[in-house]
Order: structure tokens, then sequence, then C-alpha cells
């Protein structure tokens, strides 16, 4: 580990303990029944309207998250999975940059959840997501995950509400599984407005280059709002759990977004205690020739 480092993780440790920060995890934590509606999607609950001050702000977090993760690398014992979903548009891509960029990648991986391939589903659905989960040591970001199994599906009528109820179960026991086998875990949840959703498609639209990010079939879900909303509720009520919390992250800010996903990872990693492996006395007497 090098000077920077661990002068990094000292650093975040005494920023906690001095309180600086607000408790995101209490603040941003799923309320539930969950209420869309009720949730403001340009809400700023870390920050004003100071973009350049939630630059800096993510920034800071982004090294303390660095930190940690030299210290969870070299425990060697849990697993971090951090699990982003949102409507399309969102920011998933963009939360792995502005929060994530920091990380050392030997130690950390994305996987992006597309449509099923034709050996995936010929398995059950939690086949693909099973294989993906962190290994001890890593931190795993899933861009999408196992909820498209039932978000999608529901949504186009290729499963009904007694088969998202199963499903709703399976999942828990999934995640409970992974949680008692060391796995942490960290649900995202993007919560734009369709306003937003509109001018970010428009942007693209209107940009040659950003039409490589461009989906058609994006533009046809939009007709699906308002069921992608509900389903979105019920699946987070049915599978928040302590062990596998849903965090709700107003997201029409950019900026606020990435600072407040930062601010829940940062404050989970602190919250796990993570200690290097005690020295070997034996080392002290070696020599370097």
């Amino acid at each position: 580990m090098t000077h920077d480092t661990l002068s990094c993780a000292k650093q975040a440790s005494r920023f906690h303990r001095k309180g600086h920060s607000v408790n995101a995890q209490q603040l941003l934590r799923a309320k539930l029944p969950l209420k869309l509606k009720e949730t403001a999607a340009n809400d700023k609950p870390l920050s004003g309207d100071d973009k350049a001050a939630d630059l800096s702000r993510t920034a800071e977090l982004a090294e303390q998250i660095s930190a940690w993760q030299d210290i969870f690398y070299a425990e060697d014992r849990r697993k971090l999975l951090v699990i982003l979903q949102g409507m399309d548009t969102s920011g998933k891509d963009g939360t792995v940059r502005g929060v994530f960029h920091r990380l050392d990648p030997l130690g950390v991986r994305t996987v992006s959840f597309k449509s099923p391939s034709v050996t995936e589903r010929a398995h059950d659905y939690l086949w693909r997501v099973h294989r993906e989960v962190p290994a001890q040591r890593e931190l795993v970001i899933f861009n999408r995950s196992h909820y498209e199994d039932v978000l999608y599906p529901a949504v186009h009528g290729q499963i009904d509400a007694r088969e998202c109820k199963r499903r709703y179960q399976h999942i828990k026991e999934f995640e409970r599984m992974l949680s008692e086998t060391g796995t942490v875990l960290l649900k995202f949840f993007l919560h734009i407005s369709r306003d937003e959703q509109k001018q970010r498609l428009a942007e693209r639209l209107a940009d040659p280059e950003k039409h490589w990010k461009v989906d058609l079939n994006d533009l046809e879900e939009r007709k699906y709002w308002d069921d992608y909303q509900n389903l979105y509720e019920k699946a987070i009520t049915e599978t928040d759990t302590d062990d596998a919390p849903w965090y709700v992250i107003p997201a029409d800010s950019k900026s606020h977004r990435n600072l407040a996903i930062a601010s829940v990872v940062a404050e989970t990693m602190q919250g796990m205690k993570l200690a290097y492996p005690p020295p070997n006395p034996d080392y002290f007497k070696v020599q370097v020739k």
C-alpha cells in the first residue's frame, strides 16, 4: 500500500469520526411502501444548487472509497455488490464513471445485463446473475440486474402478478444467501422524471456524437412509463431488507446523483470495520540484500 493510499484511508476515517457528513444511508433509504410520485426526482437532499461543490465532494468521496477498497482487498474476507437500476437514461453508466473511477481495476468489475441470450434463456433467470456475483475481496457493479427479469416481462404481459410475487420471493432468498455468505449488497434506484428522460433522449438524438447511445426501443418503452413506475414501487417494497437495502436516488441532477451514491458507498465501507490483516512479526527480522 502506498503512503498516499494509507494517508487517504486515515483521512476518510477521521472525516467520518468528526461527523462532517449527514447520514446518507438513513436519508436515502427507501421509505416503504414506496410511492415514487411522492419522491421528487429533482430533489437534492445532500446539497444545494452548487454543482461545483457537488463535484468536489464526490471527488473526495471517490478517494475515500478507493482507500477503503485497498483495505477491503487486503482483508480478503468479504464481497461487495452494487446494483444500479433505473429507467433508460437515468445515469447508470454515468454513475460507474463518476463514482467508481478511482478504484483499483484488479478488485472491481462491472457487469451489464442485456436481453438474455439463447443459452441464458435455457436456464432459470437467476443463473446468469449468480455467475457474476463477486468473489472474496471483489467489488462488482451490476448495471441493471436480476430485477429486469421481473420488470420487463411484467410490463409486457409475459408474466402475471402471481409470478411477479414468486420472483420477488426468489430474489429475496437469493440476496439473503449472498448476504449470509459474506456479500454486502447495496441497491440503488436512480429516480428520474419523465420530463428529464425526454430531454436526455432529445439531446442524444440531436448530437451525432451521441447517436451510438441511442436505442429506438428506449423511445418505445416510454409508452410504459407508468407501468414501470408502479412495478418499481412494488419490487422495491417487496425486496427491501436490512441485508439488501434499497436506496432511492433523486437523479435529475447528475452531479447530485453521483454525490448521493458515493456518500452511501463510503458510509457503508466505513461501517464494515475494515482492517488490514495482522502483521507477520517474522517479516520485521528479514533483511533485504
